[in-house]
């Protein structure tokens, strides 16, 4: 190179906006949702919450229902994992071993992943994705189901009880951790999992007369 020759200055790399990838933009949105409701929120409405146009966030999903479809699987696809696990019967563990562990680790799949599960436990199936959701809602009632079954045939658990119900109840008792329970506050997650799983399973144990 030429002392007169001057190299040309390499091409600036663009930057988006800060704080706007796309899972920010599905936080904001299952903010919204629960907020104003997913029927009643529009793209528009989450281009605002955002201070974006809806090109710019076109340009990180296709459509609102792929928002709802992402959030919904958040909040279920770990908790699929943990009840599949649940149903393998590893040798030496009883299914009330499974039961109780399921449990727990329920309480914190739900703090973890509380809001798109607070918008889970909304959805009514008023769109395929939403049936989809509820259909996956339902496989995994019918596991846990089974696993409550188990341990009442293990003679862990009291037998007066139908199986579908004692699970129904067991997930009630989870699920209404979204109404109120913040992170931060006077409980954490692992003092509220000991505590629902103590007053659940006290309850349930089978006592000899």
């Amino acid at each position: 190179m030429t002392t007169t020759e001057q190299a040309e200055p390499a091409p600036r790399r663009r930057r988006g906006r800060p704080g706007h990838d796309q899972s920010a933009i599905l936080r904001a949105a299952v903010e919204l949702f629960n907020r104003r409701g997913y029927d009643a929120t529009s793209m528009g409405d989450l281009a605002k919450e955002l201070g974006l146009t809806k090109p710019a966030i076109y340009h990180h999903v296709t459509s609102k229902e792929q928002l709802l479809g992402q959030a919904l699987d958040d909040a279920l696809d770990e908790l699929t994992t943990v009840v599949t696990e649940a149903t393998r019967r590893p040798p030496g563990v009883s299914a009330y071993q499974r039961l109780r562990e399921v449990v727990r680790r329920s309480v914190e799949v739900l703090v973890a992943h509380q809001p798109s599960v607070t918008l889970l436990l909304r959805v009514r199936g008023n769109s395929e994705i939403e049936l989809a959701a509820l259909e996956r809602r339902r496989w995994l009632d019918d596991r846990l189901a089974d696993l409550v079954a188990e341990a009442v045939a293990e003679g862990a658990l009291r037998d007066d009880v139908p199986p579908a119900l004692v699970s129904r109840l067991l997930f009630g008792m989870v699920n209404s951790l979204v109404e109120w329970y913040r992170p931060g506050g006077a409980y954490d997650q692992a003092m509220v999992a000991d505590a629902i799983t103590s007053i659940a399973f006290d309850g349930l144990a089978r006592h000899e007369p």
